[in-house]
């Protein structure tokens, strides 16, 4: 059988995009980045090209463009269906057109339509983004290229469905060359990456200026993260940046526009204490993707372990007296428990014994009705509602769920995790965003639980209410936001702020800007000052950024007119706002939901005979891959149909059948509309006997964390002196006199975690408290001998005074 699913031509050759070349030229925390592609026809036909492909949720994307022989064409920002109509238009009188436009659901991704595209041709179209650059817990600045684009899942009821196609290996016909000049205020020390990199190299004796690159032959099979280091990263900053020479006085790209990065600092006795109320809710995804593995690297922990895991940390991290319960999603939903219960030893151990059966067995990912049950429960009197939400992403539906969130801000604080690579960053930064939380992404080799712990610090500070910004500019000056009001603050995390400056700058150009907040029972005000005299011209980059933010609130705006438009309200209000938001991007070439690229090249006008050959070009997989002759799994609805292979997993293939055939066979778990149920093939599958592979090795932080009680303390048991490399007669042996044998065990633990596991504090920095409570609870602190007694069993010199006794 011939597997034509689109991703080669009509001769099994390979499909038409050949390379991609980026450039990045990265500013302080901001970037530019200007991407390549590369096509070549090489049928005996005119074909039509379609790349569908992310970018980052937050990217302005700005400029289009593409080249034929010498012959280079500009793309216009239009009205999206009037765009449409011209493309097809050329397309019908044999002109070369170009479309670039963004899907209607989800704001991180593209679709890119080529054609027509004679035999023989080549031709190369480029775009332009700017994106803001996320700073990192260590103090890197992250930038983020996405490669995988994970097929998004459309539940049945669904009018239209996306096209993607998805290499069926993980790997792609086209490599990527990536170049990246850095320049920043303050010395840059490093740059690290997931990928290959060339050495970096320095472009003056300052080292404020860098260059660096992929090493050549770079496959496009996976995001490409770099993260830069130069201090300064986390303090405030304001950016002034001058408007556009020939744009008109008084208008968003005419005036000066300001962007401005907070790092609020909350009053040290605010930080310290953490609440021991609330209602957390974790809400996890259990659809079949989450059986993939974390990366590609040997050993890889399959997501919904990792998930596990970090669900028996979060539960022995959580304070006594709070409730807790604990969601599964997939193509259905389900819960631990009928209602949140109190946080006890009895409920925690039920909890763990679910969460130990828990697998990736609920079909398709459809977050939207969980949600809906969730809101739907009442919230708990004196417990402040908290929502951990894990999922890798694939949902097609993203702008209905974010509109969801939105409409229950108000009860709840929303902490969201992407897991994987090609985890829609539209989702998962905009339900932390809609809900007041804070967002994390875990790619690569990177661990999920000390992301996880960050969060939930977030949550037990208490909320920031109350927030209000004011600006002191110069007489004559005046401002104009462009984002958002401010929702939410946390401790140390940036917070930025657009603004468009208009009027006359005179000499005394010193300004500044407070927030002020109310935090718990105390007022707080943190002010940032800055010079509103336009720096020198930076291509318009905090323009546009801040057109873009400016957009984003109109369109969930516009999505709420709409809706209130189809019960016979607003409808006025609708039509204003859709003529707002196609004004805006055309006039700061920003696109928008409503507009799209269109470039037309007048060369030929010999008209197309018959119809176009479209071919899809596939995107990198991250998930439902295996390496090594594993099973494949293919959509033969048609030539050009969406595919999906396998996810590398630690399993024989007859395992991995198996538990394909349960997504499958589920009614709900169709892809992209395409019914499996007739149209699967499996290749390779041999009914041979293999063994099991070997098992990892424990954790022993997991185990240790494990054998802790709700209240905090750790029993003097076997499988906690297996941690320590003892046995249950060694420790009990050694227990000073007088000294209770649960306060013995609890001080060990907390000995060997300061003593051998410090580097990864943030993962058990609550469970320690938890410990040290207890202690003092117990003994009022005194416990010297403990604490000299086993740092001799144990090997290790911790001191009294770092434990917190």
């Amino acid at each position: 059988m011939v597997n034509c699913c689109g991703l080669l031509t009509e001769k099994n050759e390979p499909v038409p995009l050949k390379q991609v070349e980026v450039v990045v030229k990265v500013q302080g925390h901001v970037a530019s980045v200007s991407s390549t592609l590369q096509y070549e026809n090489n049928e005996e036909r005119p074909l039509e090209a379609i790349f569908v492909f992310p970018l980052e949720g937050d990217a302005a994307l700005c400029h289009f463009s593409a080249k034929i022989g010498e012959t280079e064409v500009v793309a216009e920002l239009q009205e999206k269906q009037k765009a449409k109509e011209q493309y097809d238009d050329a397309l019908s009188s044999g002109q070369q057109a170009f479309l670039l436009e963004e899907s209607e659901e989800s704001a991180d991704v593209f679709r890119l339509s080529v054609g027509s595209l004679p035999p023989g041709e080549k031709v190369s179209v480029t775009l332009t983004y700017v994106t803001e650059l996320e700073v990192q817990a260590d103090e890197a600045l992250r930038f983020c290229l996405p490669a995988v684009l994970n097929p998004r899942y459309a539940p049945r009821d669904t009018g239209s469905v996306p096209e993607v196609t998805s290499a069926l290996d993980g790997s792609v016909p086209y490599t990527l060359s990536l170049g990246v000049d850095l320049s920043s205020p303050s010395p840059i020390s490093k740059v690290e990456s997931n990928c290959p990199l060339q050495p970096l190299k320095y472009l003056n004796t300052e080292k404020t200026q860098a260059t660096v690159s992929l090493s050549p032959g770079h496959k496009f099979d996976r995001d490409v993260e770099l993260l830069a280091y130069y201090s300064g990263a986390h303090q405030p900053t304001a950016i002034v940046e001058m408007g556009q020479p020939n744009a008109k006085s008084g208008s968003l790209m005419g005036d000066p526009v300001v962007m401005l990065s907070l790092y609020p600092e909350f009053p040290a006795a605010v930080t310290s204490s953490l609440a021991s109320c609330g209602e957390f809710l974790f809400l996890v995804d259990r659809s079949g993707s989450m059986e993939c593995n974390m990366h590609n690297d040997q050993g890889a922990q399959m997501r919904i372990d990792s998930a596990k895991d970090t669900l028996l940390l979060l539960l022995k991290s959580l304070p006594i007296g709070c409730f807790f319960n604990i969601y599964g999603f997939g193509s259905t939903h389900d819960s631990f428990f009928p209602k949140s219960v109190e946080y006890s030893q009895a409920t925690m151990d039920q909890a763990l014994e679910k969460v130990r059966g828990m697998k990736a067995d609920l079909g398709g990912t459809e977050i939207l009705l969980p949600l809906k049950h969730i809101y739907s429960q009442p919230c708990l009197p004196e417990h402040p509602r908290q929502l951990f939400i894990f999922t890798d992403g694939e949902v097609w539906n993203t702008k209905d769920v974010l509109d969801l969130v939105k409409s229950n801000a108000m009860s709840h604080r929303c902490f969201s995790f992407g897991i994987g690579e090609g985890a829609s960053t539209a989702l998962i930064k905009g339900m932390a965003k809609e809900g007041s939380g804070h967002a994390q992404f875990i790619t690569g080799t990177e661990r999920l639980q000390p992301k996880v712990m960050q969060s939930l610090r977030f949550a037990l500070q208490p909320a920031v209410k109350d927030i209000s910004v004011k600006w002191n500019v110069p007489k004559g000056v005046s401002v104009t936001p462009l984002s958002p009001p401010i929702n939410v603050l946390f401790q140390g995390q940036r917070s930025l702020l657009y603004a468009q400056l208009t009027g006359k700058f005179a000499e005394a150009t010193d300004s500044s800007v407070s927030v002020q907040y109310r935090l718990g029972e105390q007022s707080v005000q943190n002010q940032l000052s800055f010079n509103v005299k336009p720096g020198e011209n930076t291509g318009l980059t905090i323009h546009r950024l801040g057109a873009r933010t400016l957009i984003r609130t109109l369109e969930t705006e516009l999505r709420t007119a709409e809706q209130d438009e189809q019960e016979g309200r607003r409808k006025e209000e609708a039509e204003r706002l859709k003529k707002r938001v196609i004004e805006l991007s055309v006039q700061s070439g920003v696109s928008s939901v409503l507009t799209a690229f269109i470039a037309v090249c007048t060369g030929s006008t010999q008209p197309v005979q018959g119809s176009l050959v479209r071919r899809h070009v596939p995107t990198p997989r991250g998930d439902f891959r295996m390496m090594g002759g594993g099973p494949q799994m293919y959509a033969m609805a048609c030539c050009a149909a969406p595919v999906m292979a396998f996810c590398q997993a630690p399993s024989p293939p007859s395992m991995v059948m198996n538990r394909m055939a349960r997504a499958v066979a589920d009614r709900d778990d169709a892809l992209f509309g395409v019914s499996m149920s007739e149209d699967v093939v499996w290749a390779g599958l041999e009914d041979t006997e293999m063994s099991e592979p070997p098992q990892p090795p424990k954790d022993l932080l997991l185990q240790l964390i494990s054998l802790q009680k709700a209240t905090g303390s750790w029993d003097l048991v076997a499988e906690l002196a297996e941690v320590f490399g003892k046995t249950e007669e060694e420790l009990a042996k050694q227990r000073p006199p007088q000294v209770d044998s649960t306060v013995w065990a609890t001080v060990l633990a907390l000995l060997w975690l300061y003593g051998f596991r410090v580097e990864d504090e943030d993962e058990w920095q609550f469970v320690a408290m938890k410990a040290v409570s207890w202690i003092r609870a117990q003994t009022g602190g005194s416990v010297s001998q403990c604490v000299q007694a086993g740092n001799a069993l144990l090997g290790c010199q911790v001191q009294q005074g770092t434990l917190g006794l």
